[in-house]
């Protein structure tokens, strides 16, 4: 089995797709061909420049993934550079749970994150995965600020 970041967008769009839909079960199948067609043009235009990838291989199969994704922003007290990271996709395969791999990728995203110079990483975590990120480092966020979205349909 091999970790690494990936430098080819070989993989990304079907193990992306798995965790979509353990993510969402009820996505529709038109909807859930759409993200499959679209994925490929945004990886083509970020990988490895606002983008990160670390998959984890086994036999040449893209088993599990763990993305990266950087922000510019003006800097501020909070974010002294300017440059942040959400962490994604954190998936590995079922049959393959349980073996370290989310932690393997995790540490190789974070150690980038390091060389990168982010102030910091977020993540949303589910209740599986909180462990590991306490595990890692990771602190519960507290804000006076309450999270909204807009959302366009």
């Amino acid at each position: 089995m091999k970790i690494f970041r990936a430098e080819n967008t070989a993989g990304l769009t079907d193990i992306r797709m798995e965790y979509l839909r353990e993510d969402f079960p009820g996505m529709p199948d038109e909807q859930a061909e759409r993200i499959k067609e679209r994925l490929p043009e945004y990886y083509d235009k970020h990988l490895n420049r606002d983008f990160y990838a670390y998959t984890a291989e086994d036999n040449g199969t893209v088993i599990g993934s763990a993305f990266l994704v950087l922000q510019e922003m003006p800097p501020n007290s909070n974010f002294p550079h300017g440059r942040t990271g959400t962490v994604l996709n954190v998936y590995v395969r079922p049959e393959y749970r349980r073996q370290g791999i989310a932690k393997a990728l995790m540490e190789l995203l974070i150690a980038d994150a390091k060389a990168l110079e982010l102030d910091y990483i977020e993540l949303k975590a589910s209740a599986e995965g909180y462990p590991l990120y306490k595990k890692l480092g990771f602190k519960d966020s507290v804000s006076a600020f309450r999270p909204m979205k807009l959302v366009f349909e």
